[in-house]
């Protein structure tokens, strides 16, 4: 029976379709970041970069090579819609995406981290056998099925992302709309909507939707008495969240799942029309069962315990931040941090109040003071500095306050602590954040 769910032979046109969408999405992504000065703000103009802690070595290329790699990214996304070189185009965007992703997290979000899995799960799904150029010069590719199994993984992933999204926002500031007021606030502005946006009956009712939303979406997509209208409502949500948000192409990403979703027959009909339908349920058990059990199960084991890591980490995930990301833990807080960086010189005992404005751009300061991880490694950038000019020195994190979702101001980091001498915990509680007082 396991068997048959997994290893069917069905019509492979959702996952043709969605190579498509996909393709075209990241190269809307990748060039659009080039366009709106993104790669600029975020890459370029910075005499410093936040990347993923043990991943110092990615750095931005000089000069105009981050424009070419992120167009590079786009024309690899072009590639993979028209599907033309296939394999070499995806593994080489995953690649890509994935170094810039832990070159910097100034700009973190969690719809970038989810790029990475589609796309590293793209590459080895068989979304080139049809409608696609590498097909047209090697007809022997060409195939009218897939396995079942590709559209179970799809379907797992984003009921992980979701159920976990629902799940996170069972807390206090969620349930009494709190954060909702405060990430509407400053959205007053927007043409039409603004005033709407800050009524307490909308924040009342995005509550309520967000949580029901993300329970629900999958399981009714996948019931087809609910389907359409769980469509329907992934659409007001997804295109209210591009609205309202400016989230980039996660909304439109979301929406390209649900083909997914339907009837393979269904999608064919309206996209493929001359495309040839397949008809048989045939069962076909690969090769290497075993390992393909074993590798799935490897990943979505993974899935499931990656955002479940902050519940055994001393204090709380709000405050200290250990175990945030790679969580689905989306829209939950709003964190502002004030910061003075002090460095003492070790020899002759002189002490300097660091200023900022000289190496951080006014988003990497306005995310410095709110984020350990961030704190830390500017301690460590300042100590290496240093040691260039032939000095020793100790640097501590003074008058360090945090507010959490609009709350009073709270000692964060302690000031006792010399960041430029203390390791960073990659798995557990770092000790010298404060206690959470909230």
């Amino acid at each position: 029976m396991f068997n048959r769910f997994l290893f069917t032979r069905i019509d492979n046109s959702p996952l043709l379709i969605f190579r498509m969408f996909f393709g075209a999405l990241i190269a809307l992504e990748c060039y659009g970041a080039i366009f709106t000065g993104w790669v600029r703000r975020t890459l370029l103009e910075p005499k410093f970069t936040f990347n993923f802690i043990g991943f110092d070595w990615l750095q931005p290329l000089p000069g105009f090579g981050m424009y070419i790699y992120f167009f590079a990214m786009g024309t690899l996304g072009i590639f993979i819609a028209l599907g033309y070189k296939y394999r070499f185009s995806i593994i080489s965007f995953t690649l890509l995406w994935t170094g810039v992703y832990l070159m910097q997290k100034t700009s973190y979000n969690n719809h970038y981290y989810l790029l990475i899995l589609i796309s590293g799960l793209m590459c080895f799904f068989p979304a080139h056998r049809n409608y696609a150029v590498d097909v047209r010069k090697n007809q022997a590719l060409k195939s009218d099925s897939m396995y079942a199994y590709i559209k179970w993984i799809v379907v797992l992933q984003l009921l992980i992302v979701y159920t976990y999204a629902s799940f996170a926002k069972l807390y206090g500031d969620w349930l009494n709309y709190g954060i909702i007021e405060l990430l509407m606030r400053n959205k007053a502005d927007y043409f039409i909507i603004g005033n709407l946006l800050q009524q307490p009956w909308l924040h009342k009712f995005i509550g309520i939707a967000g949580i029901l939303f993300d329970l629900l979406v999958v399981p009714a997509l996948l019931w087809k008495p609910t389907r359409k209208m769980a469509f329907v409502a992934a659409i007001v949500f997804h295109l209210f969240n591009s609205i309202v948000f400016q989230i980039g192409i996660f909304p439109y990403l979301s929406l390209a799942f649900t083909v997914f979703f339907f009837e393979p027959e269904t999608i064919r009909h309206i996209f493929f029309k001359k495309k040839k339908p397949f008809l048989t349920n045939k069962i076909e058990i690969p090769r290497r069962q075993n390992g393909f059990y074993a590798l799935v199960s490897t990943y979505f084991i993974i899935q499931l315990a990656l955002p479940l890591r902050h519940h055994i980490i001393q204090d709380n995930v709000l405050w200290t931040e250990e175990g945030h990301r790679l969580s689905w833990r989306m829209m939950l807080r709003s964190r502002y941090g004030t910061i003075q960086f002090k460095v003492i010189d070790k020899e002759n005992g002189t002490s300097e109040i660091i200023d900022l404005k000289k190496y951080l751009t006014k988003k990497q300061q306005n995310r410095i003071g709110s984020y350990p991880d961030f704190i830390w490694q500017f301690a460590q950038h300042l100590k290496k500095e240093y040691a260039r000019k032939g000095k020793s020195v100790s640097v501590y994190a003074i008058n360090s306050k945090v507010s959490i979702n609009g709350k009073p101001y709270r000692a964060f980091i302690d000031p006792k602590t010399d960041l430029a001498h203390t390791s960073w915990n990659y798995f557990w509680h770092n000790e010298w954040i404060l206690p959470s007082e909230y």
